[in-house]
Order: structure tokens, then sequence, then C-alpha cells
């Protein structure tokens, strides 16, 4: 999995991070008792250890632009009983196409399969795989946490470390946005359990391949 490096700080960077903000007093103690060392080694490794064990499959579709190719397709993975993960889709530069990314989980036998079937769709105009190591992937979530006039300094904190942005603040709530791989913000929901998330969206997972050796031109 592509990872942001600024995710996988160190627990050292971390407490580092915590102290120096606790000097200049930008984290109260409700965040320093909430996000101990301990817990904060627990996170880390606990994230790392899922991204080990990832098994995803994530395919860009370029599909035309027509009424119901959602619906086929989507209906293609449920009779052959393949989870979705995720699903995005919008219309690319060209307006006759639109790109899907479908994320799946899975083997290489599961994934032949699948590109099989959407092989057959008419509908379907090029199909990829991307792969981690050869492409950019991307999520966009928002988050709405419970927060009163004590908490919004720990809340805000916790969001700049991960470089989200606050857009929206209520008498008791702030709503956070953060762009970012799976993992990323997997951990930011994470750290901000505490504080009771009362609503969240995420867009899904999205990505195109690096660099402009394998781009497919239709006529």
């Amino acid at each position: 999995m592509i990872t942001i490096p600024f995710i996988h700080l160190t627990n050292k960077i971390m407490v580092a991070i915590i102290k120096t903000n606790m000097r200049h007093g930008e984290f109260s103690d409700k965040f320093l008792q909430r996000n101990s060392r301990k817990t904060a080694e627990r996170q880390w490794a606990d994230m790392e250890e899922s991204d080990m064990m990832d098994d995803r499959i994530v395919l860009s579709l370029l599909v035309d632009n027509t009424a119901g190719v959602l619906a086929r397709v989507a209906g293609l993975f449920s009779r052959r009983g393949y989870n979705i993960e995720s699903l995005t889709v919008g219309v690319t530069a060209d307006p006759r196409y639109s790109r899907m990314t479908v994320v799946s989980l899975g083997d290489q036998t599961v994934l032949e399969q699948i590109k099989n079937q959407l092989d057959k769709l008419e509908d379907v105009r090029d199909i990829k795989e991307l792969k981690p190591d050869r492409s950019v992937y991307r999520e966009l979530m928002m988050i709405k946490v419970r927060a009163n006039a004590q908490d919004r300094q720990a809340v805000s904190a916790i969001s700049n470390i991960f470089r989200a942005t606050i857009v929206d603040v209520g008498r008791d709530s702030l709503t956070v946005m953060l762009t970012g791989d799976q993992s990323k913000l997997d951990a930011l929901i994470n750290l901000l359990e505490d504080y009771e998330i009362l609503e969240l969206a995420r867009t899904g997972l999205t990505g195109l391949e690096r660099g402009s050796e394998d781009i497919r031109y239709l006529p």
C-alpha cells in the first residue's frame, strides 16, 4: 500500500510532538492522558500489521458514460459473489467516458476472474490493476466529532498532526476533512473515537497509475 510518509511517524517522533506542544500549552491534559506512549505504540503497530495483511484488489475501469453502466458493473460483482469494498466513479476529460475505481478483496485467482468477467461487458473499454508500487491512491473523509470548548484545542492538535482541515465549527462539534490513503484515515479515526464521532463520510478510494507509459487513448 502506498502510504504518505507523514503518517508513519515513529513513536519517538509522536511523543516529541506531544511534549513540544505541551511546553507551549497546546495540548490539554485530557489529550495527553488519551494518547500515552503505550496507546500510540499499540495503534501504530496495529495499523502496520493491517497493512502487511492487506490483500486488496484495486481496479481502474474506463467505461462508457451511459445510463446504467454503474448498475451493470456492480451487478456483475454481486452475481459472482465478489465483495466490493468501495466504488467511485466520475467523468473523465473526455465526456464520453467515465473512470471507475473498484476496490475488492481476493488473491490473484480472484483478480483474474474479475478481469475476465468485466471484459465481457460492452461498456468497459479498459481495465487496469492499480498496483501499490506503481500507483497513487487517495481517499477523502469528513468526520464530525463532539467537541465542547475544552476539547476543541485537543481535537485541533490531532488534526494538525495529520494535516487535516477543520471545515466547520459548531457550538458542540467540529468537522474535520482529511485526504490520504486508507491507513492514514483509519489512524485519525482511531485517535478521535474518544471524543464521540457523530457522523462520518468517506468517498472511497480513487487512484491513477504513475507516469504516462501505460495510457490508453480511445478514438
